[in-house]
């Protein structure tokens, strides 16, 4: 295991800001763009989680890495975050049920991260001046090397990055004899979403990001789910197209995160890249619907335009942000489709929104 903490290294902004501070993780370079995570656990969850696919992570909580590694708490089978950014790198951990240290975790599984940086700093750095790229290197200390370097980072605007971590093969999840059969188009699902299906007595089918509505429909779904999943939205035609089958079949559907972003592109409804967007687990939301709040675990940098909504004759609003008053569930009138923003298998919480998953096999069984 790399004796990290002796060896320094820098993270720079696409702005030239720079930060310096000590190597945490494999030594090397990466890039992605830089995007920050309030929640005060979780951390597993946030580096396996696909929607982070490309992206440089930076955590708010002061400590990572103080629990250790549990396969069990993996949202995929791999680390999909491209770097971490984080204040204490803790290579010594205190749960029993831990298999490995953050370290040796993040060796096996080629991450690169620097710790010992001020993060608050950094964090209102970027909620000041928006999403950027950036760059991480513990090899390499030449700042304008890394500049140049960073340049040829496309932005995530424009970016399809589900074809990277849908699966490669359909796979089946939960008991054969359930009595719902569920269709998941795997954009880049999290773990603890099939998890949920299971729980309620749900047989899904996994199908790759670019299977067609018919192939779905010969294995005999009873209803379609449209995962989360990393990228821009809008470069995903192929999945837009997909949707728009399902509605015209007049199919149950519903949408975590991106496939929210794509129900709404299938209805005309544009999508945007958001200033900062919104990453954790204490995010307020008002489900206007049943006029109550609930506390949402969230990961997006793109969101639904609310003025399309507004001159919209199919889509009705049904949650929306109470920090920031942006849409955050909608549903399709006259039709069994619906979607929400946030993640409401929320692990690993908070828990208020996992009706939604009741109320979608309820409008399953009709």
């Amino acid at each position: 295991m790399t004796n990290y903490s002796k060896l320094p290294a820098i993270l720079v902004l696409e702005d030239g800001t720079v930060f310096e501070g000590k190597a945490a993780g494999k030594i090397g370079t990466t890039t992605g763009e830089i995007c920050f995570n309030t929640g005060t656990t979780g951390y597993q969850e946030i580096f396996t989680d696909p929607s982070y696919y490309g992206q440089i992570m930076v955590t708010t909580n002061a400590h990572i890495g103080n629990y250790g590694i549990d396969e069990d708490d993996a949202e995929s089978d791999k680390i999909q975050i491209a770097g971490l950014v984080c204040k204490n790198y803790n290579i010594n951990y205190s749960r029993k049920m831990a298999d490995e240290s953050i370290q040796t975790y993040f060796e096996e599984g080629n991450l690169v991260g620097i710790s010992d940086i001020d993060t608050r700093s950094l964090v209102r750095h970027i909620r000041d001046k928006g999403a950027m790229n950036a760059i991480i290197s513990s090899e390499n200390l030449d700042i304008e090397s890394l500049k140049a370097e960073l340049a040829k980072v496309p932005s995530m605007a424009g970016l399809e990055l589900s074809s990277n971590v849908t699966t490669k093969e359909p796979y089946f999840y939960g008991n054969e004899d359930a009595p719902v059969r569920v269709a998941v188009l795997d954009l880049g699902i999290k773990r603890n979403i099939l998890r949920n299906f299971d729980a309620r007595e749900v047989y899904a089918k996994v199908f790759p990001a670019k299977t067609s509505f018919a192939e779905m429909e010969a294995w005999g779904a009873q209803g379609y789910f449209i995962s989360n999943g990393p990228g821009d939205p809008s470069a995903m035609d192929y999945a837009i197209a997909t949707v728009k089958e399902i509605l015209a079949a007049d199919k149950p559907m519903f949408g975590i995160c991106l496939g929210h972003q794509i129900l709404a592109l299938a209805n005309d409804i544009r999508t945007q890249k958001m200033f900062n967007g919104h990453r954790g687990i204490n995010h307020p939301v008002k489900n206007i619907i049943a006029n109550r709040c609930e506390i949402t675990s969230q990961n997006h940098g793109f969101g639904v335009i609310k003025e399309d909504i507004d001159n919209s004759e199919t889509i009705e609003v049904t949650h929306i942000n109470l920090n920031d008053q942006s849409i955050e569930g909608i549903r399709v009138k006259g039709k069994k489709a619906f979607s929400v923003q946030y993640h409401p298998e929320s692990s690993p919480g908070p828990h208020d929104s996992r009706y939604l998953f009741d109320d979608f096999i309820s409008m399953i069984k009709g």
